[in-house]
């Protein structure tokens, strides 16, 4: 007769720095506070079909001697961001309860947390979520994990390449992640001294770029620049390429680079750089690893008190939580054309667009700001 609670623990959808302080703090509250019995769920939904389970423990993470979780990118669960969750949602729901779990712990970005909102109001499971994703997309909440190390990486980059574009005279050029919001893009670009910033939510036009590029030529006298795009900004209006296709298959960064020399008529010497998953992984930050620590200990508070169906929240320098119906309601969490950030960089002189758009993508005054 089971006599410890059982609490299972997974993380699903793109990987980030941080997944693996938050196991660290569920397992060692869960573990220290309520004497529970931690279960590590391998490659989140797929590994809770095939009940690929690892136990958890002080000793198995080796806590309370050398800790590597802290500084460790990635998940030691491993996790999976494709496949048919929902045509197997029943073998599912009887996995949960095969293993004995009591209550589940699921780290997700939106798409993932939507998926695991269905399983528990099918199952009757106790859940809690807990926010991460570098896109930083999640409703109702200021801070996720993850994002803060991927901003981090991007300014490194932006760092570096403007040594070298200054060097060279040259327009860099900087696709970096964000496929329907544009926080990435924007707050590494102000950050990084972009003078360019293209994101998914803001209309754009070639023209607009060329002539700003002009300007810091010809009256600031600046010979270099450096332009962060977005993967998911969109093909300008003015575009010299055909346009039937809302994604060019070159890539949101050299089609920004093909457009650029065909307005200045191939007098700019132009680079690409794709970021890519090198943004997904690396160290975590200090603030990574403090939010992290601190939603992986108040999912466990409230599971003891016998919420669920929630999602762990930062607000006001505090850790909250909401109903998952409602983040998953009003996900994703776009850049607002009026966001104080917006206007910063504009302030700047930065070229972040020429119209305010909105692409369907809610704005809820609560949570615009995430510094």
């Amino acid at each position: 007769m089971k006599t410890q609670k059982r609490l299972g623990i997974l993380t699903s959808g793109g990987d980030c720095p941080g997944l693996n302080a938050v196991i660290r703090a569920v397992v060692s509250h869960a573990t220290l506070t309520y004497n529970w019995q931690v279960l590590g769920i391998s490659y989140a939904t797929k590994g809770l079909l095939e009940r690929k389970t690892v136990p958890l423990s002080l000793h198995s993470l080796d806590l309370r001697g050398i800790d590597p979780l802290l500084n460790m990118g990635g998940t030691i669960l491993g996790s999976i961001n494709k496949g048919d969750t929902l045509a197997h949602i029943d073998e599912i729901v009887a996995s949960y309860h095969a293993l004995e779990l009591d209550a589940l712990i699921g780290i997700g970005g939106d798409g993932s947390l939507s998926i695991l909102n269905q399983l528990q109001a099918r199952g009757n499971w106790q859940f809690i979520g807990i926010p991460k994703t570098i896109d930083n997309d999640v409703a109702q909440t200021e801070r996720v994990v993850g994002f803060d190390t991927a901003v981090n990486t991007i300014v490194d980059a932006l760092n570096r390449l403007t040594f070298t574009a200054a060097s060279h005279d040259r327009v860099m050029i900087v696709e970096v992640m964000g496929r329907t919001a544009g926080h990435l893009a924007l707050q590494a670009g102000i950050a990084g001294g972009a003078d360019v910033i293209l994101i998914p939510e803001i209309p754009y036009s070639i023209q607009g770029i060329c002539s700003h590029l002009k300007e810091l030529r010809d009256v600031w006298g600046r010979q270099f620049a450096i332009v962060v795009v977005a993967e998911g900004a969109q093909v300008a209006n003015d575009s010299c390429c055909d346009t039937s296709s809302p994604t060019p298959s070159c890539g949101m960064g050299q089609y920004i680079a093909n457009e650029i020399r065909s307005c200045s008529h191939d007098q700019l010497d132009i680079r690409v750089s794709v970021l890519g998953h090198i943004q997904r992984g690396g160290i975590p930050t200090a603030l990574d690893r403090l939010v992290a620590t601190a939603f992986g200990k108040a999912a466990v508070d409230l599971l003891a008190a016998g919420e669920t169906a929630k999602m762990v929240t930062w607000r006001n320098g505090q850790v909250e939580a909401v109903p998952l119906e409602v983040v998953v309601a009003h996900s994703p969490l776009c850049v607002a054309p009026n966001h104080y950030l917006v206007q910063t960089a504009r302030a700047l002189g930065i070229y972040v667009g020429e119209e305010i758009g909105d692409r369907n993508c809610i704005y809820p005054n609560t949570v615009q700001i995430r510094p």
